[in-house]
């Protein structure tokens, strides 16, 4: 998990004490002063240059650390030691805040690839403080963004004379104030060989199951020091740092249909990962569900009760909410907008209140992988109270305004080689209806009694989804369950099932939850959109809903593997 450390910057730029004397605080890396030299250079002559003035400069640098580990049966299949990285992107604006090169050009057609930059936003940099190098760096791609965002601004110019007004007249970029952090490097060495020798012993426990036909087991650690700095004046040092271990395993049913399951951990620190005997209890018990999930029944097209349990119920509000809410899709016209004039409107039960905190370290004793100081356009990230009581509130904005929205609140975020856009930090789910989960299980069979369905639903937990969210396409989205039980309202045991995708429509999904339970839990994961793949969590606690769908999910047709695995195979009677 990659999560920055809140109260480092802070703590960092105020003087202490240590053996009776004042320590300085940290100062500007060489990378940064470089940074900060040439942007100067370059804002200076280029904003009196070219036919649209430029009003507006950014470079951000990302320095990268990372390693990486991957184990299958016992055996490395893959080691790697990134080294160093640096990644930097160039933001740069022409024309005025009110219309810019940035706005987006209406009519192109969905594969109008005429302004794609098919070489990749990021430009190579040296990973040596060198200053002469750093600054050439940011001198050429200063200059290959600067003229490229002179053609476009000449376009989004004749766009906007030839087409209808807008829905939302705001304008491209909001003001901010300058911001200063600088945080000092925080120490970062991993015993690889260590880690080596741990995940060939894991990796071997999946060679006791012939029908698991592939697994492997990855841990890496990343640091990633981001250096930004702006023509208004703000200059941002911080880091993130993340270990991750997964461990994945997939077979093939014997009707064709392929299974998989995962596990894992994120955290910020090393001593936060499970221990050894826990990482052993993970992969056993991942195997035996994966094992069991081989031999259920497949699920048939439902409509009806279910509960999602903490950590589902947070990917369901992650995937069905959180992405609409995201500022910037309120204003394009190529979007759902799905909650665009639903502000102050009730949209949930009045029981469900929303929050995205980036600035909460922790739930509970839980990481956030979610969590930072500074979002990508150099904003303090903020809480963002998005529904209250079940009434739309607020978005999740970027330096983006949307009408009625005209400041940023710091969610602009992205990965390097893309431009930061509104973005999920930490998704908190909160409900002032709650009863302890048994209890929410009784709920349950009532309802299914009530609804006469033969029986309800138990989602343990999904691994991702998607949801559409352009005006083109369906306004629906689409969950994938891990592990899905059906519960049956005359007590006979619970019956796991196999092959369930959950479907559906976001307003009338987040109108059928009914009460929620007592046990708060967390995903940590990283989100994939427009703006590249940032980390998020999303927290809720189990929730049951009225009526849920489902559908089977698509079935391959190959059978299982022909010969047993070799480990597996009987060896042949030399006698006969």
């Amino acid at each position: 998990m990659r999560r920055l450390p809140l109260l480092l910057a802070l703590a960092l730029l105020a003087p202490t004490l240590a053996f009776g004397r004042q320590e300085t605080a940290p100062q500007p890396s060489p990378l940064l002063r470089a940074m900060q030299a040439e942007l100067e250079r370059s804002f200076e002559k280029l904003k009196t240059t070219g036919e649209h003035p430029l009003y507006f400069l950014a470079y951000r640098v990302y320095d990268i650390d990372e390693i990486d580990v991957s184990c299958s049966y016992g055996a490395i299949d893959a080691a790697q030691t990134g080294g160093r990285q640096r990644h930097l992107d160039v933001e740069l604006r022409v024309g005025s805040p009110k219309l810019d090169n940035t706005h987006k050009i209406r009519g192109g057609g969905r594969f109008d690839f005429g302004d794609f930059d098919f070489g990749g936003r990021t430009a190579p940099m040296p990973v040596e403080d060198d200053e002469a190098a750093i600054r050439t760096a940011l001198w050429l791609a200063t200059d290959r963004e600067f003229k490229a965002a002179q053609k476009k601004f000449t376009k989004v110019k004749a766009n906007k004379a030839v087409k209808v007004e807008e829905e939302d007249t705001s304008d491209d970029f909001s003001q901010a104030k300058p911001q200063t952090t600088l945080g000092a490097p925080a120490p970062f060495t991993i015993d690889r060989a260590a880690w080596e020798t741990k995940l060939r012993r894991l990796s071997a426990l999946f060679r006791d199951h012939p029908d698991i036909h592939h697994s492997n087991v990855t841990f890496s650690a990343a640091r990633t020091r981001r250096h930004c700095v702006t023509s208004e004046g703000t200059r941002i040092q911080d880091e993130r740092v993340q270990y991750r271990f997964a461990a994945t395993a997939s077979t093939t049913a014997e009707d064709g249909m392929n299974l998989w399951l995962y596990d894992g951990a994120e955290v910020s620190r090393p001593e936060d990962l499970p221990g050894d005997e826990k990482l052993e209890k993970m992969i056993r018990a991942l195997a035996d569900q994966l094992l069991a999930l081989r031999t259920a029944p497949v699920a048939d097209t439902y409509v009806g009760p279910a509960i999602l349990r903490a950590r589902a119920a947070g990917v369901f509000f992650h995937e069905i909410f959180g992405h609409r809410i995201e500022g910037h899709r309120q204003k394009d016209e190529d979007e759902g907008r799905t909650f665009a004039k639903k502000v102050g409107q009730p949209i949930m039960p009045e029981f469900i209140t929303v929050v995205d905190d980036p600035t909460r370290e922790k739930f509970g004793s839980v990481p956030l992988n979610g969590c930072y100081g500074f979002d990508d356009e150099g904003i303090p990230a903020q809480k963002v109270t998005l529904v209250e009581k079940g009434v739309l509130r607020n978005f999740l904005m970027s330096r983006s305004p949307v009408k009625n929205f005209p400041d940023s609140n710091g969610h602009g975020r992205c990965s390097a080689g893309s431009d930061p856009v509104a973005r999920q930090g930490n998704l908190i789910v909160e409900s002032s209806k709650r009863v302890p989960y048994a209890k929410l299980r009784e709920m349950l069979i009532e309802e299914i009694r009530r609804q006469g369905k033969p029986h309800g639903l138990i989602f343990d937990d999904i691994a991702g989804g998607f949801t559409m969210t352009q005006g083109f396409m369906p306004q629906s989205f689409k969950l994938l369950p891990l592990r899905v039980w059906r519960v049956y309202p005359d007590g006979r045991p619970d019956e796991v099932l196999r092959g369930v995708d959950i479907v559906g429509t976001p307003l009338a999904s987040l109108e059928q939850i009914l009460c929620a339970g007592d046990d708060d839990d967390v995903f940590n994961g990283t989100c994939g959109a427009e703006s590249g793949w940032v980390p998020v969590s999303a927290c809720s606690p189990s929730l049951l809903v009225a009526t849920i769908e489902v559908e089977r999910q698509q079935k391959g047709q190959d059978k299982p593997p022909l010969l047993p695995a070799p480990r597996h195979d009987k060896a042949p009677n030399k006698e006969e």
